[in-house]
């Protein structure tokens, strides 16, 4: 057992680069990742699981074919699973990210935003 909390500014000043979740903790199947975003997303669902964003630092959207959702500073969303979203954020933005482990994080919508999966920092 680890006796030690887990600093979320400390664990986002280890990496910049941007749409690559890193795992922070376990928590029984799934994992709990960090993530900086900027930019646009690609549009994406996950068929076998619900997404949960939690927005850390910054501001960020999440776009659904039907309309969009806003997330500031301490809000969090929950994405259902198979519903097609597209995230965004217009200046860098910290996201916190709860899903089973093995996601993708671009869902079956691979290309050169698809993260390498299951990297810790």
């Amino acid at each position: 057992m680890n006796d030690q909390p887990i600093n979320l500014k400390e664990k986002l000043s280890k990496f910049a680069e941007q749409w690559s979740p890193k795992v922070i903790a376990e928590m029984n199947d799934y994992q709990i990742k960090l993530v900086k975003i900027q930019g646009d997303f690609v549009w994406h669902e996950h068929k076998e699981t619900d997404e949960v964003f939690i927005v850390i630092e910054g501001e960020m959207s999440i776009e659904f074919r039907d309309g969009i959702v806003n997330l500031a500073k301490g809000e969090m969303y929950v994405v259902p699973k198979g519903v097609e979203h597209k995230p965004h954020a217009e200046n860098e933005c910290h996201i916190m990210l709860v899903e089973p482990k093995g996601v993708v994080n671009t869902g079956e919508a691979e290309g050169e935003l698809t993260a390498e999966n299951d990297v810790w920092t």
